[in-house]
């Protein structure tokens, strides 16, 4: 890199949830890495954890946006992780009203750049007041974003790809896609508002066809910048104990069982999947989380007498484990996940094929993506949409130990070099793209 060479400057500013803050941050660092100068915006209550994240190496600069307090909203809960589902429309609204303090930092960071999120229009709208380019990074797959502008866009006709589909237990998903509402109008402005073309998280060998789809729909061009997945490290004790307990296992024996960090398993749910992984018989680290606020005892949730029949073959673990340290690990060898894109592309990424439980919004979809790309199997749900047991045991058993899912490992380890082939080709193809829209804006293209 040419130290003498003007650094370009932007300004990252995604939504509030850590599925989205955690794929911008990891832009931050390709973009850091090639002569960006980098702020990242978001509340104190989202910047703490990624302080930790950034480490001592990390040069982003963090910039902090205070969003009113309110009584049902302190600032401990301007964030969605952990954040009761009651208070999200709250939340949302907090946000809005934050436009104008959002002007403010713009003028005083004076980026030469704005890279947004897809959930409003307004921070587009700020930049342009102020003659900076902003241009759109979209966080989840091309596959649901095409999914869900079809909807918007060409209600009256089917989706052109048949293994996109949402199961009838899933269609309140579907149905809420086409309520015509100002949530989705804000969506849709919020796409017009990008500069020439839009970032998205993902790769064309995985999702090409549907992005090419997205920029017939959008008008946009469609950068695809990878899965943007950072090597992981151990920063704590917590840490070391995970990974000095799955140093014990044989290799690719383990599964890992995890839903992010925004949604909270039903009692139903809860009771099927522990008793599940009882009847799997396959060792396996559960990651447990309940909302803030909620004084739930881990012991009085689980069935009765759970840790004693799983002994050393299972952990729970209680609120965060480091995902990327698991799934990188030799012994892991299936992921039970709630398909969330992040943890897709983290799957992908380290080659460990995918149980697919998924829970709502985009994730039904995702699943759908990887069942067509080959590098996992669905649970598939009762017809009144309810998890089954012995579903679950059938697939975790099928995915991770049975000889007829050696083809579901096979794929995700090719899947795996594949990605180690390309290398930084995406990000590379990003950055290249983002410096010609800096260019034009100053004149000098």
């Amino acid at each position: 890199m040419d130290t003498k060479t003007k650094k370009t400057s932007v300004l990252l500013f995604p939504w509030l949830a850590y599925g989205h803050i955690s794929p911008f941050t990891d832009l931050g660092f390709q973009l850091e890495k090639r002569n960006f100068k980098v702020y990242l915006c978001s509340t104190p209550a989202n910047l703490r954890s990624i302080r930790k994240k950034l480490g001592e190496e990390s040069s982003i600069q963090l910039v902090e946006l205070h969003l009113e307090s309110l009584p049902s909203l302190p600032a401990e809960y301007h964030t969605t992780n952990g954040l009761p589902p009651y208070l999200m429309d709250t939340l949302k609204s907090a946000f809005d009203r934050a436009e104008p303090k959002f002007s403010n930092i713009l003028q005083t960071v004076k980026p030469d750049l704005l890279i947004y999120d897809f959930m409003r229009p307004w921070p587009p709208e700020a930049a342009s007041r102020l003659n900076i380019p902003a241009v759109q990074f979209i966080a989840t797959s091309s596959t649901m974003t095409s999914y869900m502008l079809h909807v918007y866009e060409r209600p009256y006709m089917k989706f052109p790809f048949s293994n996109i589909f949402y199961h009838d237990y899933e269609s309140i998903h579907g149905e809420k896609l086409k309520v015509k509402s100002v949530e989705n109008d804000l969506v849709m402005k919020s796409i017009d508002r990008s500069t020439k073309i839009i970032l998205i998280k993902g790769f064309k060998e995985m999702d090409g066809k549907y992005s090419d789809y997205l920029s017939g729909m959008s008008g946009k061009k469609i950068v695809q910048v990878g899965p943007l997945v950072q090597r992981p490290k151990c920063q704590d004790e917590d840490c070391e104990i995970i990974m000095n307990w799955l140093n014990k296992k044989e290799p690719s024996s383990t599964i890992f069982v995890s839903f992010g960090s925004e949604y909270f398993l039903s009692e139903e749910d809860f009771q099927e999947i522990a008793q599940g992984l009882l009847l799997a018989n396959v060792n396996f680290i559960w990651v447990v989380r309940f909302p803030l606020g909620e004084n739930i005892r881990l012991a009085e949730k689980l069935p009765s007498g759970f840790l004693e029949q799983v002994g050393d073959r299972g952990m729970v673990v209680e609120g965060w484990a480091p995902q990327s340290k698991i799934l990188e690990h030799s012994s892991t060898g299936g992921f039970v996940s709630h398909c969330g894109w992040n943890s897709v592309n983290e799957s992908m990424y380290f080659g460990v094929p995918i149980i697919a439980m998924p829970m709502h919004l985009d994730q039904p979809i995702n699943a759908k993506l990887v069942k067509e790309i080959g590098i996992g199997v669905e649970v598939v749900r009762d017809t009144k949409g309810k998890l089954e047991r012995e579903e679950i045991a059938a697939v975790i058993n099928h995915v991770v130990v049975q000889t007829d899912g050696e083809v579901v490992r096979k794929k995700a380890k090719e899947l795996k070099d594949n990605i180690k082939m390309r290398g930084e080709q995406e990000i590379d193809e990003t950055v290249k793209e983002l410096k010609q829209i800096c260019q034009k804006k100053d004149g000098l293209f």
